[in-house]
């Protein structure tokens, strides 16, 4: 049996008219996976090369008319929880380094081997090169954990029109580690958002997520949005205008997720002098980012140097995150 290295949904196969409305997308996905589970039963086959390339394609026609597109399978539901039980163990043993405030905040993919490893996993960086190409940089990986029965929430906000890129070409892909239900507060989308523009207010609510507490200037209709369900091994992309946001976590488990922002190597950094990124595929032919080193080992000591310069230089400018 031939396994494909990434699975699409149905939604993803068809060809785009206008933006899905959430119930629509739910049945499609629905409709992809009893089509999957069929294939796989009877055996059927074909030529592998040209499914990958017409999944490819379907990937990039959704992402660009919706701006995210979910749920794609990229781990099986036990090694989602072996890298859980690894993030977790090494918040156990050094609470000091590895919580929300400091190096799962920013740049864990240079002190936490395992992270490293998810940004570089092929079922994550095919999906995403299908939309950027093949030459890849990761500009942070940032985890966004939220505590079971807390108040956090995320407001309606976009991303890059703070990050200070010279474009617009970046994916970010968010790894679902726990469950990401409605009940625990996973990310909500706007179809079609990405092509505008909206100004943003700071308002530094304790309970937002965001650093600035930052928000859109325009009403979010709660109707227009999608919820971004997940189970454990699967991501979504979305695009870094798109609008999104997320409720607080009611549910009995923490929501935990990993949001690897991708970039090809071609793009700049015109605001905040020279950023630093990992190159996780392809070649870097442009030099654009000060290059990363990958981690040595489990927080070793030149690592930790290395993590407090690169992230010490990202947090001198106002690049705040926005993913939720």
């Amino acid at each position: 049996m031939v396994r494909l290295p990434w699975r699409m949904t149905p939604a993803s196969l068809a060809a785009p008219p206008a933006p899905v409305k959430p119930r629509e997308m739910a049945l499609s996905q629905h409709n992809f996976s009893l089509f999957y589970r069929l294939r796989r039963a009877t055996g059927a086959s074909r030529d592998i090369t040209e499914s990958r390339a017409m999944l490819a394609s379907n990937i990039k026609d959704r992402f660009q008319r919706d701006g995210f597109v979910f749920p794609i399978d990229v781990m099986e539901s036990a090694a989602a929880a072996a890298y859980r039980a690894r993030l977790e163990a090494a918040e156990t043993a050094f609470p000091d380094l590895v919580n929300a405030k400091t190096c799962l905040r920013r740049y864990p993919n240079l002190v936490l081997p395992f992270v490293d490893e998810i940004s570089r996993l092929p079922a994550v960086t095919d999906a995403v090169a299908a939309i950027l190409g093949e030459d890849l940089l990761a500009l942070d990986c940032p985890f966004f954990i939220k505590e079971a029965g807390t108040d956090d929430f995320v407001s309606w906000h976009q991303d890059l029109t703070y990050w200070g890129l010279d474009g617009e070409e970046e994916v970010t892909a968010w790894i679902a580690l726990s469950p990401a239900t409605v009940a625990s507060g996973c990310m909500r989308f706007v179809a079609g958002s990405q092509t505008q523009t909206v100004d943003h207010r700071d308002t530094h609510d304790p309970r937002n997520l965001l650093t600035r507490g930052q928000e859109l200037t325009v009403t979010v209709s709660e109707d227009a949005a999608t919820e971004v369900e997940l189970r454990p091994g699967q991501m979504s992309l979305h695009h870094g205008k798109v609008f999104h946001a997320s409720h607080p976590n009611r549910s009995g488990d923490r929501r935990i997720g990993l949001a690897i922002r991708y970039i090809p190597t071609r793009m700049r950094q015109v605001a905040g002098g020279n950023m630093a990124a990992m190159l996780v595929r392809g070649r870097d032919d442009h030099g654009h980012f000060r290059p990363c080193r990958p981690p040595s080992g489990l927080l070793v000591d030149a690592d930790l140097a290395h993590w407090r310069e690169i992230a010490g230089a990202r947090n001198a400018v106002m690049l705040d995150e926005g993913v939720a």
